[in-house]
């Protein structure tokens, strides 16, 4: 089952259901489900996942609209635009983050970014070097037994969430983004604590990589930047082999293409359940009624195979079997030097 979230301008907040080139408006049927957050909850307080719960109701009967107008709609077009698949009513209680090299190429490039500033450390080998190793050697346990830990980031909450078709932007503090191409899982923290995986989606996870390649210790506010994910929240996906690309287009001009993008557990360091135990190991990550966007890593950057970003680029995701393509412009915001002030309460 795959499912988006959109606003119709006369008619707000819609959890719709993708059949086919057609959006089942599934807040058609209760006014209630503004949010697929809410959604999950009325499901999960029935003991059931959102798609056994949806089986109980006739899909029939309510209102569709046109899967590709949306896709082509930006946000307050009069005919409804795509939201991002999964938030929170309340910004603050939305939590994105992610973890990386999980792929053997994110750990060759960050080894490149890192040769000048850490080549004297042990054998050579770099801090990303050593950490994808140690994901080979124990980021795969039993079930019953905990891997080794992976790296792990944090990006921000709900309030840097973009949607299809939104843009990204380039801040006033820095001269460039960076995009990532990843597959994201969606949680939500149920009444009693336990972390629920509702699906999968397409992620752009947009960092600075020229501001890491100053110095690797600069990797957490690299990563403080807004994000996007969608359009489509995929329930049933297994998370093995999932194959894609990414292309950059500026006008006309492709400016950078991907190749292939190799992701799922088939072509990881870590196994799925290693990656979801040391997030949600943390009990302050295992608050009810949390949302968690979590990214799962890439195997190639664009950086530095292409120019500087430029407003207007546009970057394309797409990965087989998870839905419509996630497509983004980039904004430049002008430069500033002024700085932030901070004033006596």
């Amino acid at each position: 089952m795959n499912l988006i979230q959109f606003e119709l301008p006369k008619k707000g907040r819609r959890v719709g259901l993708i059949n086919k080139d057609k959006v089942v408006d599934l807040t058609d049927i209760n006014t209630a489900w503004t949010h697929t957050y809410y959604l999950f909850l009325e499901a999960n307080r029935n003991g059931k996942t959102i798609t056994a719960y949806l089986e109980g109701f006739s899909l029939g009967d309510a209102d569709t609209i046109s899967y590709n107008q949306l896709l082509a709609s930006y946000s307050g077009d009069p005919n409804g635009w795509i939201l991002p698949v999964l938030d929170h009513p309340s910004v603050g209680s939305c939590l994105i983050s992610g973890t990386g090299l999980t792929h053997l190429g994110s750990m060759e490039q960050r080894a490149q970014m890192h040769t000048d500033v850490t080549e004297k450390t042990e054998e050579k080998k770099t801090d990303s070097q050593k950490i994808f190793e140690m994901g080979l050697q124990g980021g795969k346990p039993s079930l019953d037994s905990r891997g080794v830990q992976p790296e792990w980031f944090y990006k921000g909450n709900g309030a840097i969430l973009r949607g299809h078709n939104d843009f990204l932007d380039i801040p006033d503090f820095t001269d460039d983004g960076g995009e990532e191409p990843e597959i994201v899982g969606c949680y939500i923290i149920d009444d009693d604590g336990i972390p629920c995986r509702i699906g999968f989606t397409i992620g752009n996870e947009w960092a600075d990589h020229q501001m890491e390649k100053v110095n690797y210790l600069w990797l957490a506010p690299s990563k403080m930047r807004n994000c996007a994910v969608g359009p489509e929240l995929v329930t049933d996906e297994k998370f093995q082999n999932i194959q894609g690309y990414c292309r950059i287009t500026r006008g006309d001009e492709e400016i950078y293409h991907s190749g292939q993008l190799l992701t799922g557990e088939n072509h990881m360091s870590h196994s799925l359940s290693n990656l979801e135990d040391h997030h949600f190991k943390y009990p302050q990550f295992r608050v009810p009624g949390d949302v968690h966007l979590h990214f799962f890593g890439t195997m190639k950057l664009s950086f530095p195979n292409r120019p500087s970003f430029q407003s207007e680029d546009k970057i394309e995701i797409n990965f087989g079997g998870m839905g419509a393509s996630l497509i983004n412009r980039v904004r430049q915001i002008p430069p500033s030097i002024t700085p932030t002030m901070v004033k006596k309460g």
